[in-house]
């Protein structure tokens, strides 16, 4: 696991501030490239635009064209480029703008960023972090809200991260940074605006999953932009009589079983939630893990909610296919509750 933690003075900021989860990670990304002149930050519209999000806002001025600078329309060339540079010891941070931009550029990724340092036995290591906005909820068109985490868990080789708040955007971010390997780091576009204290000084761990909520009869176990809606869910259950306990995985790959099975064995029920299709998923894989590690201890079987298995729907229905607190309490109901 790798963790990375920055004292007030190495900033020039407060150390804790009220941040949008963008600005904190444009912060991640300022304070890497302040402490590591091997790091650098390239994309499409990335630099004087500051990226469609606003994500690299001021980073070309403040470190030069050199070090944040744009790129052609062209994701492959974007990633192997990134390649390249990190096996001769810089570390490149590179923006895919959405996430099905980013499917031009999968080859490179699963063919020779995940694998270069099995295939040469660790003497190349490949330390890129590729940031891919993703997920719906801001009502984009096609080709601007896929789920894409699936082909990026199943790929052995990557580390998966994704937070679900502003503090855990700074320090995964920098955590990813520091990583010896490539993390592909997934920001929940929706999420962009929402606003959290973020205290600088505090490390983030790749592989730790954590309880954002306690709870005593169900886990909620979550990650990415389905986690504030698993924890409207439990407020809501709270009003009914019901406690539900909310874990958010953050990594996806290494995934956290220990933190994620302590969590089930305490209430013994369980439901996944997550945005993406459920065949195939991130969350099968967690439904799985969950049913064959934590068996004994349950009182049902583990239920899934989570997008359909069509593709994203168009702006105007997407609010049916993302989980909702609705679909997330029928599935609590369902868990048997008779001897409860």
């Amino acid at each position: 696991m790798t963790t990375v933690e920055r004292p007030q003075e190495a900033t020039g900021h407060a150390a804790v501030e009220p941040l949008t989860m963008a600005a904190a990670l444009n912060r991640a990304l300022a304070d890497a490239m302040a402490a590591d002149d091997g790091v650098l930050v390239f994309g499409e519209d990335v630099g004087a635009l500051g990226g469609v999000f606003r994500v690299t806002d001021g980073l070309t001025a403040r470190f030069g064209g050199d070090r944040c600078f744009d790129t052609p329309l062209a994701e492959s060339g974007i990633v192997g480029t990134a390649i390249g540079m990190a096996m001769n010891g810089m570390r490149p941070v590179v923006e895919m703008q959405f996430d099905a931009f980013a499917y031009p550029a999968f080859e490179q990724v699963v063919s020779h960023a995940a694998k270069l340092g099995n295939r040469t036995r660790g003497t190349i290591r490949v330390p890129i972090v590729i940031r891919v906005p993703f997920g719906g909820g801001i009502g984009g068109v096609e080709h601007h809200c896929d789920s894409s985490e699936g082909y990026y868990a199943h790929t052995a080789g990557l580390t998966v991260v994704c937070p679900s708040t502003p503090q855990d955007a700074y320090g995964l971010l920098r955590a990813a940074i520091a990583h010896p390997d490539p993390v592909v780091f997934l920001e929940p576009k929706k999420l962009y605006w929402t606003k959290g204290e973020v205290d600088v000084t505090r490390g983030a761990a790749i592989g730790r999953a954590q309880v954002a909520r306690e709870g005593t009869d169900v886990t909620l176990i979550s990650y990415g932009p389905a986690v504030s809606v698993a924890l409207d869910a439990a407020a809501v259950a709270e009003s009914e009589g019901r406690s539900i306990q909310v874990v958010d995985v953050r990594t996806l790959t290494p995934c956290d079983d220990e933190t994620i099975f302590a969590a089930v064995r305490k209430t013994g029920r369980a439901v996944v939630v997550a945005e993406a299709a459920g065949f195939a998923s991130v969350a099968s894989e967690l439904a799985a893990r969950v049913g064959e590690h934590c068996f004994e201890y349950l009182a049902a079987p583990v239920r899934r909610v989570t997008g359909f298995d069509v593709p994203f729907a168009p702006p105007k229905l997407e609010h049916y296919f993302l989980p909702d607190v609705d679909r997330i309490l029928d599935a609590v109901d369902t868990l048997s509750w008779e001897d409860a």
